[in-house]
């Protein structure tokens, strides 16, 4: 076999990090060497993570080279102000308008027209210095950015312009058009600004590489270059079989952010509680993953906080369990244009479960044919009440009669290794 050749892939989340954002890269390198590829992995060396996740670093690929470098994170110094509001503002949860502290406001402000295109921006310099010179002393060719957080993909501009190198850059999230952007309360300048970086990035490399169609689409009327598809994926998880949850239990994994609070599920619950005793007496929600304030308030409302499991952040180990003993799982998109092109990474996980999903979100999201085509469950616009009760009450008389499943088909296209054989192609 000839050489194996090399990858530099520049990535901010990195085992111990945990949540969804670590995936997608943790995969690609662990099956890249199956295709004679050497996955260089250039990584901070003590970055600010707000979720960890220590039971993934038994997964990064032996055969991988991890090159770290210092960060200087601002979100490191805002913790000595307020740890709970960075913490929350640094993993997406960014509390209702309404409802902002002048504490929160301010972060916001500073975290949308300083941190320009976000809080990672001062690590671009030193890594670029530290990047050219392992290009040279190691006869790097071809190099990949994953973003968010989108600066890493300025390293990429800066080493493309500087080096005679193929670079690839990979937009697990949109950049301009992802649903936070409004809430950052960005100033005209700064939102010229994101918007000038985000044509460069997309006219500069020599492929984009994106999660869905419909971002696809979006990119394609701002650059002219190659824009590949390739979404995220579920793995071959070594998960023990567990038997199902004895109660009608909906399960919610991940992130449960303040607009993704579907009001409609919510009215619908609480009137089958009211209207069929048996289905009170067994029907349970499972929340994994962190709640915002607004959800949990919303909860209180319907009267289902006695009905709420709320188990917080668990290792992607459990969170895996977690999906396979669950009767139904939750998966909640925000209901704006902007969200349609949002494929959660747990969605892949959540069809590989083999358990049915209920899905809400825009109309015409890109993950609802994901799911209508692999016959893993149904999928709801926020005004289809009636259907969703309608749903609800069927799969609940399937779980009395245990005969709550599904019966996936075509599920090996959005394997890891079949993904990254994609990737390959690309690449080579």
């Amino acid at each position: 076999m000839s050489e194996p050749k090399k990858l530099l892939i520049i990535t901010y989340y990195w085992p111990p990090a945990g949540g969804p954002g670590v995936q997608r890269w943790l995969k690609f390198v662990k099956y890249l060497p199956d295709f004679n590829i050497q996955p260089i992995v250039y990584i901070p060396e003590n970055p600010t993570y707000p979720i960890v996740d220590t039971g993934l670093e038994s997964e990064v690929s032996l055969q991988a080279i991890i090159l770290k470098n210092k960060i200087l994170e601002p979100y490191q110094l805002a913790s000595f102000f307020s740890k709970k509001n960075t913490k929350k503002i640094s993993s997406g949860i960014i509390p209702n308008q309404k409802k902002q502290s002048f504490l929160e406001k301010t972060f916001l402000w500073i975290r949308g027209n300083i941190f320009i295109p976000d809080a990672r921006f001062l690590w671009v310099k030193p890594s670029v210095k530290y990047l050219k010179k392992y290009i040279d002393e190691n006869n790097i060719d071809t190099i990949i950015t994953s973003g968010p957080p989108h600066s890493l993909h300025l390293i990429g501009l800066q080493l493309k312009k500087d080096r005679n190198i193929k670079w690839l850059a990979d937009f697990r999230d949109p950049w301009t058009t992802i649903g936070y952007h409004k809430a950052l309360k960005l100033s005209s300048y700064a939102e010229k600004k994101h918007k000038q970086l985000e044509y460069q990035v997309l006219n500069t490399a020599d492929t984009i590489i994106v999660t869905s169609k419909s971002t696809k689409s979006e990119f394609q009327a701002i650059t002219s270059k190659p824009i590949e598809v390739i979404t995220n994926g579920y793995d071959v998880e070594k998960v023990a079989k567990y038997s199902l949850d004895k109660k009608f239990s909906l399960a919610h994994i991940g992130s449960f952010l303040s607009e993704r609070n579907p009001r409609i599920l919510w009215e619908t619950l609480q009137e089958l509680i009211n209207e069929n005793e048996t289905f009170k007496d067994d029907f349970q929600l499972k929340l994994i993953g962190a709640i915002s304030q607004e959800v949990l308030d919303t909860l209180s409302e319907f009267h289902l906080q006695e009905y709420v499991q709320n188990l917080g952040y668990v290792s992607h180990q459990e969170a895996l369990e977690h999906q396979r003993k669950s009767q139904v799982l939750l998966l909640i998109e925000i209901n704006s244009e902007e969200t349609k092109s949002i494929i959660p990474g747990k969605l892949f996980e959540y069809i590989a479960s083999e358990r049915p999903i209920i899905a809400i979100g825009p109309k015409d999201s890109d993950f609802a044919e994901i799911i209508t085509t692999t016959n893993t469950g149904v999928f709801f616009t926020y005004n289809e009440k009636v259907k969703l009760k309608a749903l609800l009450l069927e799969y609940y008389n399937l779980f009395i009669n245990q005969n709550l499943k599904v019966n996936p088909i075509g599920l090996q296209q959005y394997s890891r290794k079949n993904l990254t054989e994609q990737l390959v192609k690309i690449i080579n």
